[in-house]
This record gives structure tokens, C-alpha cells and sequence, in this order.
């Protein structure tokens, strides 16, 4: 491989991150613990872990999925974006645990294989029949594989789109999960509270993805889009902030418009790290900085801030009256660009 495995590098804020994260998830399994004795007493200690551990990885998967909208939606929640891996990880361990706490306490001590006990021992069409175990072990089969390739190494082998394509089956995990815990809950509860939370979930999730959707569409048609040969007319040059950008679609293609030390760049609004939204970041030491994990280019042609390697498309810009207008067609990755100079135009 043209990469070496590099470990993860643990600084002092990821530690305290990470330790935070421990700590709420101990929280809330000691929380869970308490409450299952005060109020079903007589539950099994197999049982309470089981749901301990599944409950637990099931909230924490919400929280997972919200952050993206989240952070499209108000940028003070992109700090949570550092702590995103962590949370995924920490999300399959949970479910790992769930797992072979069932596996154990209802699939061993037959002839039947206990994998193969998880997916024959429900076949069936009817509620109490219906194979829902099945679906929670795709699932986690599916949150295995995103939490082993969650490194960086990996990114970097498989190539951003196909890692994000990967990690995109989270989606599907989430599917399954919904299957698994209500056709679960179907066969052991009948209290309406635990489909009441379900729905909740759900609808939280689906609310927020939308909504930030409409906001993206939205922020997309924001600027004119009178045309000059390849030229498209943005924003007047005072509507964009010093060391920020303002974002405009052109084509299909999000383009970030920087302003800093009186001039004028614009690249792609796509991270080559996780597809983070560049515009949404700023310059700092002179390098466009990727709010989502730190990932900084070189405004005036693309490249990313050694030793990596990544590059990102650069677009020709002219300021006229005032106004920045850009070529709507894309320099290759890395291609040097002049920029629009702000005093040189008035």
C-alpha cells in the first residue's frame, strides 16, 4: 500500500473527549441499571445487561445521525464533529456487547451453531415469529465494518468518495436497527411509552435532515446568477467576510468565495478529507481550514497544507463593480490560480 498504518494520535483534547464521552455512556448504564431494579426487580441480570447495552447503542446512534443536520444547521455544533468517530466507535462496542449478551444468554447450549441459531430461530411472517434478531445481526455486521475502517489509513486507501459511500451504510444499519427494536419490543412488551420514544426518534431524525436540506437548497439560490460568456455574477465583494467565504452553486457544484489580504479565491466547498464544507470554514495562518476536522489548503491553488496530499479544484474570479464573478467551469485539483484583486478593481 502507498500509505503506512499510522496510530492515532492522541492529544490531550481528543483524550478529554473521548474520556467525556466514557463517562456519559457510564452514566447512563449505571442510570439504566438502578431504574431496572427499582421498577422490575424481578428481571434476570442477562435481561437488564441486554437492554442496558442495547438501549445504550441505540440512543447513541441517534445522537450520531443528528449531528450532521445539526451542524449544517447552526455551526456551534460542529465542535461535535471531532467527537464523531468516537461516538461511532463507542456505538458498536455497545452494540457488540448487546450482542454476544444475547447470543450468549438465548443461543447457546444446542446443536445449533449460535450464529446460525440467530437467524433460524425466528422465520417466520407473524409478530411473534418474525425474524427480527436477523436484522440486528446485519446491522452490527454493517457497524463493524464502518468502525474497523474508521481511520484514517482507510481513508486514504479506499479514496474519500468510496469511504463516504461506505460509511453512507450506516443508513441502512439504522433501517435495520428500527426493525430489530420494534419487532423486538412487539414480541416482549406492551407498554405504548417504548414505540412512543421510537417514533420520536425517528421523526427527530427525519425533521432535522430536511430541514437542513431546505436550508442548503435555499443558501443555493441565494446569489444572482446573470451569466457573462463563462462568468456568473455572486456577491459584492463587501457581503464577504475577511478570512470567510460565502457559498454559491454553480452547476451543481458548491464553490466557496474566500476573501483575504484584499483578494479574492474560490475553490470547491468539498473537503477531500470527509467531504466537510469548506465554505462553512475560514483561513487561518493563510491556509483555507476545514471546519468539520482541521484539513487546510492553499487558497491560491488548491492543495492541501504538507505533508498531505490532498487537492481541491480552484475557479477563475474577476471582480467587476464591486462584484465577484466566476468562471463556472473548474480548474483541475491543484491548478495554481490568480486571484481577484480587491483594490486593483475599483
Amino acid at each position: 500500500m502507498s500509505f503506512s498504518y499510522k496510530a492515532i494520535d492522541w492529544t490531550p483534547f481528543k483524550r478529554a473527549i473521548n474520556n467525556y464521552l466514557w463517562v456519559g455512556i457510564s452514566s447512563y448504564l449505571a442510570l439504566f441499571t438502578l431504574a431496572s431494579i427499582l421498577f422490575t426487580p424481578t428481571i434476570s441480570l442477562n435481561i437488564m445487561l441486554i437492554r442496558a447495552f442495547g438501549s445504550a447503542a441505540f440512543l447513541l446512534l441517534h445522537i450520531i445521525l443528528a449531528i450532521g443536520p445539526l451542524c449544517r444547521i447552526d455551526s456551534r455544533f460542529l465542535p461535535l464533529l471531532y467527537i464523531r468517530r468516537h461516538m461511532g466507535v463507542s456505538c458498536f462496542i455497545l452494540a457488540l456487547m448487546h450482542g454476544l449478551l444475547v447470543i450468549f444468554t438465548h443461543h447457546t447450549g444446542s446443536d445449533v451453531h449460535p450464529l446460525v441459531s440467530v437467524f433460524s430461530s425466528d422465520s417466520g411472517s407473524t409478530i411473534s415469529t418474525f425474524p427480527f434478531q436477523a436484522f440486528g445481526a446485519i446491522a452490527l455486521g454493517i457497524m463493524l465494518v464502518m468502525a474497523a475502517t474508521s481511520h484514517d489509513f482507510w481513508l486514504k486507501n479506499l479514496s474519500a468518495p468510496i469511504w463516504k459511500s461506505l460509511h453512507m451504510l450506516v443508513y441502512i444499519a439504522y433501517i435495520c436497527i428500527i426493525i430489530h427494536v420494534t419487532m423486538g419490543i412487539l414480541q416482549t412488551e406492551n407498554s405504548i411509552v417504548y414505540f412512543l420514544l421510537i417514533f420520536a426518534g425517528v421523526t427527530t431524525l427525519c425533521t432535522l435532515h430536511v430541514y437542513a436540506a431546505i436550508k442548503e437548497f435555499r443558501t443555493d439560490f441565494t446569489a444572482k446568477t446573470n451569466s457573462d460568456g463563462d462568468l456568473v455574477e455572486t456577491f459584492p465583494v463587501e457581503d464577504i467576510p475577511e478570512d470567510r467565504a460565502r457559498i454559491i452553486n454553480l452547476h451543481g457544484e458548491r464553490v466557496a468565495i474566500f476573501k483575504h489580504d484584499g483578494k479574492i479565491y474560490a475553490v470547491s466547498n468539498v473537503c477531500q478529507h470527509q467531504n466537510g464544507p469548506l465554505g462553512e470554514g475560514k483561513i487561518i495562518n493563510g491556509c483555507i481550514t476545514c471546519p468539520w476536522h482541521g484539513m487546510q489548503y492553499h487558497p491560491e491553488n488548491g492543495c492541501a497544507k504538507e505533508p498531505s496530499t490532498e487537492k481541491i479544484p480552484t475557479f477563475n474570479t474577476v471582480i467587476k463593480d464591486g462584484v465577484v464573478w466566476v468562471d463556472h467551469k473548474p480548474n483541475l485539483p491543484g491548478s495554481p490560480v490568480k486571484p481577484a484583486v480587491i483594490h486593483e478593481a475599483h
